[in-house]
């Protein structure tokens, strides 16, 4: 492997220490996050929906217990915010895949089935006002349709919302009688395409969790900054191939102290505020 000179006269951590080092100023187009909340939300008796070959197993369960689960993947609608200018409501959909072991009998194994639950939640920030449109060379040209604001009858540009979800905690599940027609929910062609049938409502019996999930959502804008440019981004050091030895590699982990020595409550923050979104 021939040498790699990746080494500099410039040092980058010493360039930033030196609030009076010579920068170039560049002009930059970013995504610039005009609001933003978290939330932690305990998701409570959602209905899990099945096909119906696993619906059969459901109707003859004796119990039922929550495995593990994921977030499949989430629609996100931003739609604008009547007489509150330049406020937007995000309209959030989760799709989760629950895996369930269910019991028919004590003496039986478990039969592992994997169902959906769905759940709606909305928030409105503030994403500011845009009336342009924007188009670019590496995109196919799309004919705006979005409904006319006060810019002189010019179409209001939407910002970007991004939501970003944590591994979701079961939290606790039943197993219930159906007293009440249970309506199943609109699933996307993607979603019947994952569990590989149609999904069909609970007859007799239906499993209901609750989830906990952590959640941040944001509404964003490209906009052009000027940014103090240092240098390049020149690696610092070269690609090494070789495969440690084991012993070595154990060498430097540090001792987890912390394990034997669990710390008391005394030294946890206790005044941290709970992580919660206001706007609900």
């Amino acid at each position: 492997m021939p040498d790699v000179n990746l080494e500099t006269n410039v040092n980058p951590e010493e360039e930033l220490k030196n609030p009076a080092q010579e920068f170039e100023p560049v002009c930059v187009d970013v995504p610039r996050i005009y609001d933003s909340c978290g939330a932690k939300d305990c998701l409570r008796d959602l209905t899990v929906f099945f096909t119906a070959e696993n619906r059969a197993l459901i109707d003859a369960a004796t119990s039922v217990r929550v495995n593990k689960i994921s977030v499949i993947t989430a629609t996100v609608d931003v739609d604008s915010v009547a007489f509150h200018r330049g406020y937007y409501a995000v309209d959030i959909i989760y799709y989760f895949n629950v895996c369930c072991e269910v019991y028919s009998g004590a003496a039986n194994i478990p039969a592992s089935v994997n169902g959906l639950a769905t759940s709606t939640k909305r928030v409105v920030l503030y994403g500011s006002d845009a009336c342009v449109k924007v188009f670019s060379s590496d995109t196919e040209p799309e004919i705006d349709t979005s409904e006319l604001d006060c810019c002189n009858g010019y179409p209001v540009t939407m910002p970007r919302a991004t939501v970003q979800v944590s591994s979701p905690m079961a939290l606790a599940s039943t197993l219930t009688a159906v007293t009440l027609p249970v309506i199943l929910p609109f699933v996307p062609e993607n979603i019947t395409e994952f569990f590989g049938a149609d999904l069909v409502a609970p007859e007799t019996q239906q499993v209901q969790v609750t989830i906990g999930v952590f959640t941040i959502a944001q509404l964003s804008r490209n906009v052009q900054l000027m940014m103090p440019s240092y240098d390049f981004c020149v690696p610092r050091k070269e690609c090494d191939s070789r495969t440690d030895d084991p012993c070595e590699a154990f060498s430097k982990i540090d001792f987890p102290a912390d394990s034997f020595f669990p710390p008391s409550s005394i030294d946890s923050d206790s005044d941290a505020a709970p992580f919660d979104c206001h706007c609900r």
